[in-house]
């Protein structure tokens, strides 16, 4: 049929018999097409009154015929193409198609945007990545959209080959630029001024934070790649106008979703150090989808959306930096006072759980706190911190250096607190007590593969020669209170003197030493046994000697393990509730806690 079209127009146009035979040979094939694609696009003429008409989607309802349909076209299309424009004849045939053709163009035009209208939700993310697999199941190619999409590309090739790719193309953008607009929308995301957010008080707008975090992955994995994958399908035959097509869709929607962590940054209230955790949140998601954006967004026609996610990256990173330096700084500033019983300090909580947190952010961390090391980091001694990952030679991530300045930072603010209580003991036993927090803090978290064992050796030692010094301070009075020599003799009268100053020194330290705390159980016993071995087993060899003296005698060695046994649980006791009446009962074996009642 397309031989006869390629005739030349220099030999048509000769007064010859094959020339003239030529002519009538293409016209009566012109006719013939025109004839055929007649019927079907008639059939379906919007204009005209036919039951046919009533079809709302064609290519839903009847496909047979819309592949009838989009046939008619082509092969209007194609003898169009080569039709010979100079006589009236085929001047007439031309007027004939061209009428037909704007028939069908209409149709289809119809078609496209019912099926677009139709189909606004269906991108999911699995009905996407399935579309090029081959399914044999018609009633499963419609649940997951795949016809939906053939017909729009079979819609969009026959149109573009027809010379109306700018009426198709308009009604696409028009109805996907909806659909990305109200899903936004839906999303909750908005496109709000600068002024709008300094007004707000800090729990709205996390609230919208919130909202966004979720409502970005939404917008950006399915949304946004969804249409990205869509309209590469429709318009795989141009990659001018899918590129067109897709950017003019979706970078104004891309730009404001975008827009809203850059308008965070700018909040003039102030961002406080807690604060960070929302700027490291938004920080975070942006980075983690970055090579989805690279990929959807790879468009040189788009590539302002990419230039805005590194920008807005840059910016959050820019505005975390002094709230860690304001945190550093109001660490180093806290004056509040010592706590009771060398107690965990609320400092100590609110570092060691502000780190923990700060630990779960390990790449954002290590993104925006690498050109970030202040002087006083570099002069910390390498023991301060360790990295697992760091060979012989290797210098810690600033990260590492960061957070291991920050631990420093706490230490030394909790030495300068440990002097100011009037007891050393209780200094050492403070001092204990909240290195070994932050130790268990660093262990049970992410701080933990960041720091490294090692650092947490170094510190457990510093806790063990924390208590040693408590309990040399604390505790050498009731011990050097026992005869040093057990072996030689010694008059009832020492004996006498030696059971007072025990009894004396015991009471006393055991009155103060009783609204102490250790609250780590394990560290809490490991305590009592170190001291029941350091002065039971002398006591009672002593005992064992001169327990005769009995009006002097006011403990037996199990009366002491059991009062070693009730310290550190942080509740006084009185002389009365210890059963303390200066004179030693066997019977007195009551300890502290059940005659409070505890």
């Amino acid at each position: 049929m397309r031989t006869p079209f390629f005739s030349s127009s220099k030999s048509s146009s000769q007064n010859s018999p094959s020339s003239n035979s030529s002519h009538t040979f293409c016209e009566s094939l012109m006719e013939e097409t025109i004839e055929n694609s007649q019927s079907i696009i008639k059939k379906w003429d919007l204009d005209a009154s036919s039951a046919y008409n009533r079809v709302a989607n064609l290519f839903r309802d009847n496909p047979l015929e819309a592949k009838h349909l989009l046939k008619a076209v082509n092969d209007l299309q194609h003898a169009m193409q080569f039709v010979i424009k100079d006589s009236s004849s085929y001047n007439k045939l031309l007027v004939r198609a061209h009428n037909l053709m704007q028939i069908a163009i209409k149709r289809l035009q119809r078609e496209f945007h019912t099926i677009l209208s139709g189909s606004s939700y269906f991108l999911d993310p699995e009905t996407l990545s399935s579309r090029s697999s081959t399914e044999d199941n018609d009633e499963m190619q419609t649940k997951i959209g795949g016809v939906v999409m053939e017909d729009l590309k079979s819609i969009a090739d026959c149109m573009i080959g027809a010379g109306y790719g700018r009426e198709c193309v308009k009604i696409y953008k028009l109805n996907r630029k909806t659909v990305i607009d109200e899903t936004l929308y839906y999303l909750g995301i908005e496109k709000l001024s600068s002024s709008k957010i300094k007004k707000m008080d800090w729990e709205s707008l996390e609230t919208k934070i919130k909202n966004w975090l979720s409502a970005v992955k939404i917008a950006v994995n399915a949304l946004f790649r969804g249409e990205r994958i869509l309209c590469d399908f429709v318009f795989s035959a141009s990659d001018n106008i899918r590129e067109s097509c897709f950017s003019e869709i979706a970078k104004d929607g891309a730009l404001t979703l975008f827009l809203f962590p850059e308008m965070v940054t700018k909040y003039k209230k102030k961002l406080s150090p807690e604060k960070i955790f929302r700027v490291l949140d938004l920080y975070d998601v942006v980075d983690e989808l970055w090579v989805e954006l690279e990929s959807i967004f790879s468009f040189d026609s788009a590539a302002v959306v990419k230039s805005q996610a590194t920008t807005l990256l840059a910016k959050l990173g820019n505005a975390a930096r002094p709230m860690l330096s304001e945190f550093e700084t109001a660490v180093q500033k806290d004056s509040s006072k010592v706590v009771s019983g060398g107690r965990i300090h609320p400092l100590t909580r609110y570092v060691m759980n502000y780190l923990v947190l700060l630990g779960e952010y390990n790449g954002a961390i290590c993104d925006i706190i690498i050109d970030f090391s202040p002087i006083s980091i570099q002069m910390m001694p390498e023991s301060c911190y360790s990295s697992p990952t760091s060979g012989d030679g290797d210098s810690p991530s600033p990260a590492i250096q960061r957070l291991a300045w920050l631990v420093l930072v706490l230490l030394c603010k909790l030495d300068g607190k440990a002097q100011l209580y009037n007891d050393v003991p209780l200094s050492y036993l403070f001092l204990a007590n909240n290195l070994n927090y932050v130790i268990s803090k660093v262990r049970e978290s992410n701080l933990k593969h960041l720091l490294g064992s090692d650092w947490i050796s170094k510190h457990e030692m510093k806790v063990k020669e924390y208590m040693s010094k408590y309990e040399r301070t604390g505790w050498s009075k009731i011990v050097t209170s026992i005869p040093e020599n057990l072996t030689s003799e010694i008059s009832p009268t020492e004996v006498k003197e030696y059971f007072n100053k025990f009894n004396s020194s015991f009471e006393e330290v055991y009155r103060k030493q009783s609204s102490w705390v250790i609250p780590d159980p394990k560290l809490r016993d490991h305590v009592k046994i170190s001291l029941a071995s350091k002065i039971i087993p002398i006591y009672q060899v002593f005992y064992e000697m001169y327990r005769g003296t009995e009006s002097i005698v006011r403990f037996a060695p199990d009366d002491l393990q059991n009062y070693l046994s009730d310290l550190f649980h942080g509740a006084s006791v009185s002389d009365a509730s210890m059963g303390w009446t200066g004179s030693y009962s066997p019977s007195v074996s009551t300890s502290p806690s059940s005659s409070q009642g505890r």
